[in-house]
């Protein structure tokens, strides 16, 4: 099939390698516009954008595809890019871009099958830019993909495909994404091979929740919360903000995280205990006190400039002790 693909991260590269090996002729693809990054904050190219060039397809990074916004001349560009190439369809993928009407009229001529999208949750559940982060923050037991016919709305378009994925306790973003990014990307191909045999199904409107996409603000942890959602935000902000914690005047990114069962609590003997406060150093990781009588052991940390440690590794370059506490409110810095 003839496609124009719209998609930017590496979930979206996933998808386009899918459909290009698997016989799709890309006939035009659009990414997000290079974005400073790195120390040197030089502009990256996006995967999708990265693996399009090494395959020499058209490529196309539009600021924006309204018509009438801040970027009107990219836009209809856009429009004509996508009129010449006379695609069958249209898939996106975790674009960065909302579609304006008119793109969704481009796929709806004779012959067209529409656009497509690959969204990483078991809709209606998690509509939105982050539905991974903020299932696993939000301590879901599952996840999955939906392979949906897209509309006007913020992934609100009719339900074609969907597949249902574990997430396990341990799981973080980064191995849920690569988990359901694979998934997506074979389920977009089966979805191509017989479009017309697709039976589309309204979404609900009961149980609607709305992934809000992920801000560095978030990242700072707050004591005061139970153990159990502190180790959520933990594995649900890997790898991207990273969960964040003041100690002496320092900020680190906390990377591993467990909350305590009530009978692996140690005994602090140096006084009231409060949330924040550490109660041991050992070498499978720092116990500390949080919200609601609940502990928190911390198995992995990362100081400003430095490397992800275990605290094994940590603390044979750091004195701990018990005793110590953790700042809060945490100030956000980016080690």
């Amino acid at each position: 099939m003839r496609l124009v693909f719209a998609g930017t991260p590496e979930f979206a590269r996933v998808a386009l390698a899918h459909l290009h090996a698997a016989g799709h002729e890309i006939a035009l693809v659009l990414t997000q516009p290079d974005r400073p990054a790195g120390r040197g904050m030089k502009l990256q190219p996006s995967a999708v954008k990265q693996f399009a060039q090494a395959q020499q397809f058209t490529v196309a990074q539009p600021a924006s595809l309204r018509l009438d916004g801040k970027f009107p001349l990219e836009a209809q560009a856009a429009q004509d890019l996508i009129r010449q190439v006379r695609a069958q369809a249209m898939v996106v993928v975790a674009y960065g871009l909302l579609l304006p009407q008119w793109v969704l009229d481009a796929m709806s001529g004779p012959g067209q099958w529409g656009c497509f999208n690959i969204h990483a949750s078991l809709l209606p559940r998690w509509r939105g830019a982050a539905p991974i982060h903020r299932a696993i923050e939000a301590g879901d037991t599952e996840s999955g993909v939906t392979i949906m016919q897209m509309d006007a709305g913020l992934d609100t378009g009719p339900m074609l495909l969907q597949e249902r994925i574990a997430i396990l306790p341990e799981a973080s973003t980064a191995l849920l994404h690569d988990a359901l990014a694979e998934r997506g990307a074979r389920m977009m191909v089966q979805a191509l091979e017989n479009p017309a045999s697709l039976q589309p199904r309204v979404q609900s409107e009961q149980g609607v929740c709305y992934a809000h996409k992920i801000d560095k603000a978030e990242a700072a942890i707050d004591w005061q919360q139970p153990a159990e959602q502190i180790a959520r935000k933990v594995r649900a902000f890997d790898p991207f903000p990273g969960a964040m914690a003041r100690l002496g005047g320092e900020t680190l990114k906390v990377w591993g995280a467990q909350a305590m069962a009530p009978d692996e609590t140690p005994v602090f003997a140096g006084g009231r205990v409060h949330p924040g406060l550490m109660l041991a150093c050992e070498p499978c990781g720092l116990v500390v006190a949080a919200g609601a009588g609940t502990c928190l052991r911390i198995t992995h940390l990362q100081r400003p400039g430095g490397k992800r440690l275990a605290v094994s590794d940590y603390l044979q370059g750091h004195a701990l002790s018990p005793g110590l506490c953790f700042d809060s409110p945490v100030v956000s810095q980016t080690p």
